[in-house]
């Protein structure tokens, strides 16, 4: 079950008149017909929290395709699994609070990608402003013997 309630901060389509599945179109009337429930079920439902339809200026609740399916959804958990109203909005919040928590970990992931991207090009970067003048110097073992050095004997 997925979103649902007030699009306050949802996305507004590019083009005005472009629908998408967020778009509140349909009045009540024909919301309770394509869920199959009754209109004053949709109004309890509002009243609850349950769904939440945009508004126009005139206060009618306008419902979107989103919308519909989060009707038959409370419906399905409400008659099929014998789910209360309260732990059906319980489970909306969860549901919700996680499709945001997924959203969140995506765009982590996203900025700890770009962040691991940006220092191996930094890394690349210094490992090009190496003098190449310079001899790599293995570490030498040192030990504790004693060299003693003697010139050679002119012959």
């Amino acid at each position: 079950m997925q979103g649902g309630g007030g699009r306050g901060g949802g996305r507004v389509p590019r083009n005005p008149y472009q629908l998408t599945d967020e778009t509140p179109v349909y009045v009540i009337s024909v919301a309770a017909q394509l869920s199959g429930l009754h209109p004053q079920t949709l109004r309890q439902y509002d009243r609850l929290g349950l769904v939440s339809p945009d508004r126009t200026a005139g206060r009618g609740r306008r419902y979107s395709a989103r919308d519909i399916e989060l009707l038959r959804q409370v419906q399905q958990l409400s008659q099929d699994e014998g789910i209360n109203l309260a732990g059906i909005k319980r489970i909306i919040e969860l549901e919700n609070q996680v499709a945001a928590l997924q959203a969140r970990v995506a765009e982590l992931t996203a900025a700890v990608e770009g962040a691991a991207a940006a220092m191996q090009q930094r890394e690349a970067q210094v490992h090009a402003s190496y003098r190449r003048d310079l001899v790599p110097y293995d570490q030498v073992q040192q030990t504790s013997a004693l060299v003693v050095w003697r010139p050679k004997r002119p012959e």
